[in-house]
């Protein structure tokens, strides 16, 4: 299989010479701060980020990773990364994850921001 990039899209190649064209790709950025009263230690604080993380990454089928006040004990920062082909789809995917972190019985969302990126080929 070759890649290559031309002017109009991504494409690529079989044996057959036979291409498969993109037309846009959506990236959707989710980023949501949450307080988590019952942490005592970080040690506590961890178990339920790395529980969480775990689940929506699970669910969800996207990427998170903690990406601030990785040593504050009771706050953190996490982000959230989709790619799709309609931004449609993104953003109610994101939508979906905000209603089920705002359910997370031990955790309080304080917080969070949706982006859109797209990149659209002739």
């Amino acid at each position: 299989m070759r890649w290559w990039r031309s002017a109009a899209s991504w494409s690529w190649s079989r044996q057959g010479g036979d291409k498969v064209t993109g037309k846009v790709m959506v990236v959707g950025v989710l980023k949501f701060q949450v307080s988590i009263f019952e942490a005592r230690s970080l040690k506590d604080k961890r178990r339920v980020i790395k529980s969480l993380k775990d689940r929506i990454g699970n669910k969800y089928n996207v990427s998170i990773a903690e990406v601030g006040y990785n040593d504050v004990i009771r706050t953190s920062i996490l982000a959230v990364a989709t790619v799709a082909n309609e931004k449609r789809f993104v953003e109610s995917s994101l939508s979906v994850i905000v209603d089920f972190v705002r359910q997370v019985p031990q955790l309080s969302l304080v917080d969070y921001s949706m982006e859109t990126f797209s990149t659209q080929t002739r």
